[in-house]
């Protein structure tokens, strides 16, 4: 299969401006971005989707610039239900420094990365009105997806000319770097073709973008730090071993999904594996495969072996499911990890727990617990985990509906 297909293939393509992007992918070197606000200081698992799909086209020979949104941070995406809190100006630009550090690291430093607070910043109200909204008509933005299911709970002017900014930022891209394809998540169809539309009407040149399809988990949500189920990059926030266990435990309905996803084996290696979920699902080798390779490409081979010996001796001698003791637990709303270790029996009182959570004496999975109020997510754990009070007690955690 040639690139495009395979891209296809690994179910990386839902929306395309134009049929002209397969030949544009498989023959030429075209300029291409993406982007994304910095309203953390660290990306999470669910923009990792997008970043491992810039790499491939950097490594098929095309060229990825990454932008942070430090003017489009400031004002913020719409979401499908609820207006976003404002960020101060301080807390975006010490989120952008850390999501830059993780994009170069992630392609190797062979994106050059930009903000678009710098051609943003000095460009007056009045300016923009007659350079960029006087070429965008209202009925045409309503008709966007995220802007229309925002009218009956009300959107502010700002969320509402998000799409206005982030459509001159590719008019700035294409007419500064030769920009001609923005490539994002399914969800930025329409600010992606706002900027088409600009260049078309600005420019009269023709710009091109495509889509991927949102990741969902197993429970069918986006990964996300408002789903409560964020994974983040940053692996002082989300340790390798947490993001290994995670993955391992994948369900065997979407473990080919993420493969082709998240890892650069190549589609017969891949294959392979899916045949073993079918014939040999208890090995479960397309999930440590999954796992391993995931850690691997995000932290590098030693963090990667590190995560995977870990993972095995949870369960090894000394430390075995066989004759621990259990505990059923129903997972309540906001239960944290107080509340848990009372349940439990390890902690007679929360404020007990407290002093053995900041006194380093709580492990989940053999990671380290240092948050006392860190809530206990069945999408971080599945349907079971082992809760340790230091090297001797240690209990199975089996979370029931």
């Amino acid at each position: 299969m040639n690139f495009f297909e395979e891209l296809k293939w690994r179910g990386l393509v839902k929306d395309i401006s134009s049929p002209e992007i397969e030949r544009l992918l498989n023959e030429e070197k075209v300029t291409f971005y993406w982007g994304t606000d910095p309203t953390a200081d660290s990306l999470h698992i669910g923009h990792y989707c997008s970043l491992v799909t810039a790499k491939r086209l950097a490594m098929h020979g095309h060229k990825p610039i990454l932008l942070c949104g430090g003017a489009t941070g400031l004002i913020g995406d719409p979401r499908p239900t609820a207006e976003r809190e404002i960020i101060s100006y301080d807390t975006v630009r010490k989120n952008i420094e850390g999501i830059r550090n993780q994009i170069d690291k992630i392609l190797d430093g062979k994106a050059k990365l930009v903000d678009n607070y710098d051609w943003t910043k000095d460009v007056s109200y009045l300016d923009f009105l007659r350079d960029v909204g006087k070429y965008i008509n209202v009925n045409y933005m309503l008709d966007k997806d995220i802007i229309r299911r925002r009218l009956e709970t009300g959107i502010t002017y700002a969320e509402f000319s998000y799409t206005l900014i982030q459509g001159n930022d590719f008019l700035e891209l294409f007419k500064r770097e030769n920009c001609i394809m923005q490539v994002a998540g399914s969800d930025q169809w329409g600010n992606i073709t706002t900027g088409i539309e600009l260049i078309k009407k600005k420019l009269g040149k023709e710009a091109y973008g495509f889509t991927m399809p949102l990741i969902l988990d197993q429970n069918g949500n986006k990964f996300g730090k408002s789903e409560g189920n964020a994974l983040w990059l940053d692996k002082e926030k989300t340790s390798p071993y947490k993001i290994y266990q995670y993955l391992i435990n994948t369900d065997d309905s979407k473990v080919i999904e993420y493969l082709k996803v998240f890892t650069f084996l190549t589609p017969e290696e891949i294959m392979k594996l899916e045949k073993s979920v079918k014939e040999e699902p208890e090995k479960r080798l397309a999930q440590k495969t999954l796992a391993y390779e995931f850690v691997k490409d995000l932290h590098g081979v030693e963090e990667a072996l590190l995560a995977r010996k870990t993972s095995e001796e949870v369960f090894s001698k000394g430390f075995s499911e066989e004759g621990m003791p259990e505990e059923n637990i129903t997972l309540r709303d906001n239960m944290n990890i107080m509340d848990l270790l009372v349940n439990v029996r390890i902690a007679p009182s929360k404020s007990e727990a407290r002093r053995l959570i900041l006194g380093n004496g709580i492990s989940i999975n053999s990671e380290k617990v240092s948050d006392p109020n860190m809530l206990i997510i069945r999408d971080m754990f599945k349907d079971k985990f082992i809760v340790s009070k230091g090297k001797k007690t240690h209990i199975k955690v089996n979370l029931v509906k």
